[in-house]
């Protein structure tokens, strides 16, 4: 059962990266579409599917990373992820973990903010932004696969 509950959250933290990298390009692309009402609302509504998406993946994959860290106490014979007095690895991911859903939420209220008639930041400035969540992701994925604390 562990490497059922193992599989199915990486595949939803794959597909909630998916939404955390693609929803700051459809900002980009908005910005982008000055004058051009039609696309800006084909881009509008393709970012609020994405971003509810988003919400829904994180959830799942939140859910099953509870399971993975504490299942061992509540289902019998489930191995644990985290040999005891050795969890400052999971402490650091999850606060990166919490900084990536931080960048979420915050580009999901800059894509409600459009919806109001809010300006975005320019293109560039929002080009930078979207390269953001794959420094937070590498280091993630270090501190699991290594485990170095």
């Amino acid at each position: 059962m562990y490497e059922w509950v193992k599989t199915f959250h990486i595949v939803f933290v794959v597909a909630w990266m998916a939404a955390v990298f693609y929803l700051p390009r459809i900002l980009v692309n908005l910005a982008e579409t000055a004058g051009q009402m039609q696309v800006g609302e084909r881009l509008q509504l393709m970012g609020r599917r994405l971003y509810r998406f988003g919400h829904a993946m994180f959830g799942l994959a939140f859910l099953l990373g509870l399971v993975l860290w504490l299942g061992y106490r509540f289902l019998p014979d489930f191995r644990t992820m985290v040999a005891p007095g050795a969890a400052g690895w999971l402490h650091a991911k999850l606060g990166l973990v919490a900084l990536l859903l931080v960048y979420f939420i915050f580009t999901g209220r800059w894509l409600k903010g459009v919806a109001k008639g809010r300006a975005l930041p320019s293109s560039r400035t929002l080009r930078w932004f979207n390269e953001l969540p794959l420094l937070l992701f590498i280091a993630i994925v270090y501190l699991v696969l290594a485990k170095p604390f």
